[in-house]
């Protein structure tokens, strides 16, 4: 009888469930519908793009509901971190790695993972020394110093998205491929390093910590990155060995899919960087499973997952337009407006800052690199200004971490962390909305006078690598040549890495690759192979 009881009392709250769930569900599709054709008509707009629509909409749909409930709440859904983890930022991660222009992404790599991995280490240090030391001069305490560090990351994770449909792939390749593979490595990084940091002893903080933390953040980087080559490569090699398309070509697309988000919640389950591996992961099903697919696969995949992408991010902003009139954060919140407007002041002063401290040092760097190297990848004042400028923005990935920080599931008591979420949403929506407009006025001018359409076509096509057949000998030995002449080919190549490090692992791996990996895993071979 008992059991009957309990049964029935689990039945009514799945019904009350199903209740609520439904019609807040159909809501919230509808909007995203009503996204997507209002951004089908600004799609020629210079001015407003799908995020900000989204942004907008989700204001507009907040304030209704906001009016509807009398000021008690503005959400239809109520954020949850874990589902933008889980189910959200997969998709959106796995298509750029998808659809990255590969070729470019590796030759500019280490400029890449310059930008992305050490800028962020210098951009959080400015950011959280920054607040911690100027947030009490204006009255605003309370943080611990994990939350200062916490800050650090979470407003380094950049949002290039709004700036690549300013800039175009084929009229400044080299521009785009740095903005663009910057703003991938750096969402991974920041996830990284705030992972980190939460499991941080403040009480404890001396230079063993920080070997400590650089330790660990150099364990989660490589281990996410192997987890993610391996389970691309695994797919590449069923796919080309079983050959599915025989018989159903959904099986392949199925595979792809199931695959990806497996690796991805692997990585999870092992504390490791499920952004990282899922990126990487990408890059190693477009660059050798892609081609064990049928033509009817490959066209569908990549709209698929350009789809599968698109409504996870138009999901997100139309989110952040509807948390910006969360009434009970902003009551939680104590500080006066104009101490509050401080704060937002004070975080985007530190954000030009920070960045601009990595982005001219690191380009030197990256050019000392490439010193030596025929028609390198020489990143000029010019494209140093314009990387700068192109990285100001903040984006979901900000958001989530603040939510993480600062709320459990979404909600908190706290008046110090509703502020911070707060002031959080109001910096993604002042650089997003505002800088869009600045950015729409300004970066095509901008591009236009520092690099003229000549200067720019001329110096990036100029820039792809070129190297002679004596030079394009396999860095291997040979089992069919003397040992004097295997001992002659390993002096040149170091003598080559030495004065040409990034060329010359560039195409040396090229070498590799069309020897070993694709015979084995698949995939399209490079024009000189047979150099």
């Amino acid at each position: 009888m008992l059991l009957m009881m309990m049964s029935s009392e689990y039945v009514m709250k799945l019904g009350e469930g199903h209740a609520h769930v439904v019609p807040v569900t159909v809501v919230f599709v509808a909007v995203l519908c009503l996204c997507l054709v209002i951004g089908h008509f600004l799609r020629e707009n210079r001015w407003v793009n799908e995020s900000i629509t989204a942004i907008l909409i989700g204001c507009l749909a907040g304030t209704i509901i906001l009016f509807i409930s009398k000021g008690k709440s503005s959400h239809i859904l109520r954020f949850d971190e874990e589902v933008f983890f889980i189910y959200l930022l997969p998709p959106i991660i796995f298509n750029a790695g998808f659809q990255v222009k590969k070729k470019q992404f590796f030759h500019n790599f280490f400029t890449i993972m310059l930008f992305g991995v050490v800028g962020v280490f210098i951009s959080t240090t400015i950011i959280s020394a920054g607040t911690m030391w100027l947030f009490p001069k204006f009255g605003f305490v309370g943080l611990t110093t994990r939350d200062y560090l916490g800050i650090g990351t979470i407003f380094s994770s950049t949002d290039t998205v709004c700036t690549l449909q300013v800039l175009h792939q084929d009229e400044t390749p080299l521009l785009y491929s740095l903005v663009f593979g910057e703003g991938v490595v750096n969402d991974a990084t920041s996830v990284v390093l705030f992972n980190t940091v939460q499991k941080l002893d403040v009480n404890r903080l001396h230079g063993r910590q920080a070997v400590h933390i650089l330790w660990d953040f150099l364990y989660l980087f490589s281990t996410s990155t192997a987890l993610g080559v391996s389970a691309g490569l695994l797919t590449a090699y069923i796919l080309k060995g079983l050959y599915f398309g025989r018989h159903c070509t959904v099986r392949e697309i199925a595979l792809m899919v199931l695959m990806a988000y497996l690796s991805y919640m692997l990585a999870e389950l092992l504390n490791l960087s499920g952004i990282l591996t899922v990126f990487f992961c990408g890059i190693f099903m477009s660059h050798y499973a892609w081609h064990n697919t049928t033509e009817s696969s490959k066209i569908t995949t990549r709209y698929v997952f350009a789809t599968m992408s698109f409504i996870a991010e138009t999901f997100i902003f139309l989110y952040v337009g509807m948390d910006a009139l969360d009434i009970e954060k902003w009551k939680l919140s104590k500080l006066r407006v104009w101490t509050l407007l401080v704060i937002c002041t004070i975080l985007i002063f530190l954000i030009l800052l920070g960045r601009a401290a990595f982005v001219f040092p690191l380009s030197v760097l990256s050019n000392y690199a490439n010193r030596n190297a025929s028609r390198s990848s020489t990143v000029t004042l010019k494209h140093q200004v314009i990387i700068w400028w192109a990285g100001l923005m903040r984006g979901a990935v900000s958001i989530a971490l603040a939510f993480k920080e600062f709320t459990h599931s979404g909600v908190t008591w706290d008046p110090v962390n509703a502020t911070m979420v707060t002031t959080t949403v109001i910096v993604v929506l002042f650089s997003t909305i505002s800088m869009m407009q600045v950015f729409g006025l300004l970066t095509k001018p901008l591009v236009s006078c520092l690099l003229p359409p000549h200067d720019a076509k001329i110096g990036d096509l100029s820039r792809e690598p070129t190297i002679s057949k004596e030079d394009m000998r396999l860095p291997l030995l040979s089992f069919e040549e003397s040992a004097a002449t295997n001992v002659q080919r390993a002096k040149d190549s170091l003598s080559m890495l030495l004065e040409r490090p990034v060329h010359t692992i560039h195409h040396y791996w090229r070498r590799f690759d069309d020897a070993y990996m694709r015979p084995i895993f698949g995939g399209r071979r490079s024009n000189n192979s047979s150099s």
